[in-house]
């Protein structure tokens, strides 16, 4: 397999990260509009946190990213500025999202809830955008770090690496099996979104050791260090993933 792997639609080739960045927009939209059918709050609310919560999330993605790189301002200011307009990142789109929505619900007055119609069209978003960040290959800069294990992967500079982008795959795959289980028993209004960010962040803070990023934070990166305090601050919710109550 030779990276990246374009997609050919008749003579249309197509780049993959492009391709499947907006199948994962269009296709998490769809499932949102369809389980906004049962939403408590009124369309205008909603309309306004979902706003809300996209401006955080561009924020946040950007934000994140300069973090996370942050070694280039000194090493390559070019290539800095040009990875803070291209690239952007899942968890600080999802910190940003939060944060933007809470502070919407401040302004417009919403007092309960409002992640739960959000988790699994993030779920599903997040994976079919992983599929292209997969197939981009090494310029998506999500790969893993050497390694000799069989189902290692050739990007394309020789080098056998985790394919980390199908670990995490993988792990929403069963995340989704694991919410729909746990969906069964007793749980409150906005339990489900904390479990899903408690989840993925506990994820991402744990793959993360085995992807070639800068770790200039007690050998942390920024990426694990918001993963970190983010699963601190809902410590509390840790262990009400694990009670089933009928």
């Amino acid at each position: 397999m030779i990276f990246p792997v374009y997609i050919w639609l008749g003579s249309l080739r197509i780049h993959p990260h492009i391709l499947f960045e907006s199948l994962a927009y269009a296709i998490a939209f769809r499932l949102l509009i369809f389980r906004l059918r049962k939403d408590a709050i009124a369309p205008s609310q909603r309309s306004s946190v979902i706003v809300g919560g996209m401006i955080g999330a561009l924020i946040g993605a950007k934000l994140l990213v300069g973090l996370e790189h942050i070694n280039f301002i000194l090493q390559n200011q070019q290539q800095f500025l040009l990875l803070l307009l291209q690239g952007k990142t899942v968890v600080g789109a999802l910190l940003g999202g939060l944060i933007g929505v809470e502070l919407t619900k401040k302004i417009i007055g919403i007092h309960q809830s409002t992640g739960d119609v959000f988790v699994y069209p993030l779920i599903v978003g997040t994976a079919i955008g992983r599929i292209g960040c997969f197939l981009t290959g090494l310029s998506d800069r999500t790969y893993g770090i050497a390694t000799q294990l069989p189902w290692s992967i050739d990007f394309g500079d020789g080098i056998l690496r985790h394919p980390t982008q199908l670990y995490e795959i993988l792990f929403l795959g069963l995340l989704i099996i694991f919410l729909q289980f746990r969906s069964r028993y007793h749980y409150q209004n906005g339990d489900l979104f904390k479990f899903y960010l408690i989840s993925y962040f506990s994820f991402r803070f744990l793959v993360d050791f085995i992807k070639p990023d800068f770790h200039p934070f007690w050998g942390l990166s920024a990426i694990q260090v918001a993963c970190l305090l983010t699963i601190v601050y809902y410590r509390h919710t840790i262990s009400q993933i694990f009670q089933f109550k009928t």
